[in-house]
């Protein structure tokens, strides 16, 4: 047993020193024990525990709570776009032919701060999972949705740990400039019925996110085709997760928003009409006359 735990702290303590000193230094950065201590705690919550908690129980109202969240999540993403913009000449690496990577000290930690940044949006958005098990939203919390986020906390800080380069900059000004967009919908839509018709625009999000996944890759190819000196291993990860949610998530479309077109069924002869929302949620149901 105690050869067992050896092995182990001395894996702990190999994923403990990354690139860089001052990185390992900062909050959560130390070694993989806190990341994934939260993840875990985190799946055990949304997948059994809270299910299990809140099976007799009513849902919680948490409209104020979620409007100042998503409100929140907008400002926070719009600061990590400015700072991605702010702090690296994204136009000039994204349209020149060089692509030189050469940072000196204090370029390297603007990188790395941004990166860190980037790095807790993403142990932030775990609560968009536990607000669902609050509300009683089990429903939405699907493979794609835990997957998504399981694997953005794990890389982003395994990406600020081990493998910080100019890729994950312009991934996290497309990713960061998408949640300004999703998360001004949520905010939007917590507020109440009253607001919905300012959200027609909802099935475009999964569009923008799809868009979002094409040009990553094919930022990932240009890279490729420049012959950058930037790390191989960090952008195949990203070319291969990127595919995976390309797929997931062009699945998603297909079967949430053809069910569209049978959204509203009416039967006569004195049976119920039902209108159903993209989701095939009920929204309403009434005899009709």
């Amino acid at each position: 047993m105690s050869v067992i735990v050896q092995i182990v702290n001395d894996k702990i303590n190999d994923w403990s020193n990354g690139v860089d000193a001052t990185v390992d230094s900062w909050f959560l950065m130390s070694s993989p024990v806190p990341i994934l201590s939260i993840v875990t705690v985190w799946m055990l919550f949304v997948l059994k525990v809270g299910p299990s908690m809140m099976a007799n129980k009513k849902p919680f109202n948490l409209k104020e709570v979620l409007v100042g969240y998503n409100a929140f999540q907008v400002l926070f993403s719009a600061f990590i776009c400015y700072t991605a913009i702010k702090e690296s000449n994204i136009y000039h690496h994204l349209t020149s032919d060089e692509c030189s990577s050469q940072r000196d000290r204090d370029g390297e930690l603007r990188l790395y701060t941004g990166a860190w940044f980037y790095f807790f949006s993403k142990v932030i958005d775990l609560l968009d999972t536990i607000f669902f098990v609050l509300r009683k939203k089990q429903n939405q919390i699907t493979f794609l949705h835990v997957y998504h986020h399981t694997i953005t906390a794990f890389f982003s800080w395994g990406y600020l740990k081990f493998a910080p380069g100019e890729q994950g900059v312009v991934v996290g000004l497309l990713n960061s400039f998408v949640h300004i967009v999703m998360y001004f919908y949520y905010m939007v839509s917590a507020m109440g019925p009253e607001y919905q018709k300012y959200i027609w625009w909802k099935k475009y999000m999964t569009k923008i996110q799809l868009i979002q996944f094409v040009l990553i890759l094919s930022y990932m190819i240009s890279i490729s085709a420049k012959n950058c000196e930037m790390s191989n291993g960090l952008t195949y990860f990203f070319v291969i997760n990127t595919v995976i949610f390309l797929y997931l998530f062009l699945d998603f479309y297909r079967k949430t928003y053809n069910k569209s077109k049978k959204a509203v069924q009416v039967e006569f002869n004195g049976k119920a009409k039902t209108e159903l929302d993209c989701n095939n949620n009920v929204l309403d149901a009434k005899k009709l006359k």
